[in-house]
């Protein structure tokens, strides 16, 4: 029965001897980091030792790929998953990060209009600011300003454009 080995230190040193570059090899090629390739590999034969059967010396190499392979998925699963959760926080992070970014740029405008609706003339300012933050139209502005629709049209249509062509400078 000299095919059934009991591990010994002498038999894993053999082993380790005779398989570690193939394995080092075999899981390189699956996880393309030299460093973790030689964790996995030590891992392997640490698998091997805390074997408690017997062990055919004919299997033994097949047995330290099946570790090997079993290490391998278990870092390929845990990786996977790892980046999927680093993608989402990243993605939300992204996300909170654009609306918050959105929330400044739509302040940052309100500012410059409010800047320069301050800078129109009375009456002009006193229309755009009934029709645009009032939401009151033109023949209720004319009634209560006792000035023609005509007018307020006009008025409006220039403080918009003066309004309209400061923002275009500031964007």
């Amino acid at each position: 029965m000299e095919n059934i080995l009991a591990l010994s230190n002498q038999s894993i040193s053999d082993a380790y001897k005779q398989y570690a570059h193939c394995i080092f090899l075999y899981i390189y090629y699956k996880v393309e980091d030299e460093e973790l390739s030689h964790d996995l590999v030590q891992d392997t034969f640490l698998r091997l030792i805390t074997y408690r059967g017997e062990i055919c010396l004919h299997t033994v190499k097949h047995l330290l790929y099946i570790i090997a392979r079993n290490l391998v998925n278990d870092y390929l699963r845990r990786y996977y998953k790892t980046q999927e959760v680093i993608n989402e926080v990243y993605e939300n992070t992204r996300m909170e990060a654009c609306e918050i970014e959105s929330i400044l740029y739509a302040k940052e405008i309100c500012v410059r209009e409010l800047e320069v609706v301050s800078r129109l003339p009375v009456r002009r300012r006193k229309i755009y600011e009934l029709v645009r933050f009032e939401g009151e139209d033109t023949t209720e502005i004319a009634a209560k300003l006792s000035l023609s629709v005509r007018t307020v049209e006009n008025h409006l249509f220039i403080s918009r454009k003066e309004v309209r062509n400061y923002m275009k400078q500031c964007i």
